[in-house]
């Protein structure tokens, strides 16, 4: 069974773009509410955080998950970008989930179908034991529904060395596509095959550790029907 790729719907009140966020290519394509964003930022579990520093500019692939209005990620302490990001330092952090390829009767004409989500600021460390605790083991229900109940939990020696950092989902753009392919009329008499190939996340089977012996949760007997 594969995952679903709707879109939460529109609210009726969206967020105000920034000069940063305003979407201007395809702006047809832009969504600027909460629900669109929150939605797809739900069914990631990567985002690519981009950055510059004294040695350039980089774009690294975070573990995230979502609380109310922000965005979580985590890293150890020593990290140089977890000491970059407690600076303060302007970042953008992107999403994508690619849901099909439109092919059209005309090479430039075909597309993608997908959903985006870019958001800008800063990072705020999350500075209280209690929290910082609270929003990893948030991460762990992100992985799996009840997978914290489950497991040992960190150590205070594991927190201690863990710093955990959120941004704000207030200055973002969301652009999404759906739909067929867009052809000019002088193509229409074309002969190619014109569609969509439809891309989709789909779980598998879960495979257990050869030297498991628990018995096997609920949420990971419902993992691939999900």
């Amino acid at each position: 069974m594969t995952e679903t790729t709707h879109i939460a719907p529109a609210s009726d009140v969206p967020m105000a773009p920034s000069d940063r966020t305003r979407v201007r290519r395809v702006a047809e394509n832009a969504r600027y509410d909460a629900a669109t964003l929150y939605a797809i930022v739900d069914a990631a579990y990567v985002c690519h955080l981009a950055f510059a520093d004294e040695k350039g500019t980089h774009c690294i692939p975070m573990a995230c998950w979502r609380e109310g209005e922000h965005l979580y990620i985590h890293a150890s302490n020593g990290s140089r970008l977890m000491k970059h990001l407690c600076k303060g330092t302007q970042v953008c952090i992107t999403i994508t989930h690619i849901d099909g390829l439109v092919l059209a009767r005309s090479a430039f004409n075909h597309s993608m179908n997908y959903r985006s989500a870019m958001v800008y600021g800063q990072f705020e460390r999350v500075e209280s034991d209690a929290a910082k605790r609270a929003s990893l083991e948030a991460f762990m229900d992100k992985l799996a529904v009840g997978r914290q109940a489950e497991i040992r939990a960190g150590n205070d020696k594991e927190y201690a060395a863990t710093t955990v950092l959120r941004i704000a989902l207030t200055e973002a753009a969301c652009k999404v596509r759906e739909g067929g392919a867009v052809d000019d009329a002088d193509d229409m008499g074309s002969t190619a095959w014109v569609g969509v190939l439809p891309i989709a996340s789909q779980r598998l089977a879960p495979q257990p550790d050869p030297l498991c012996t628990a018995p096997t949760p609920q949420y990971v007997q419902d993992w691939a029907g999900a």
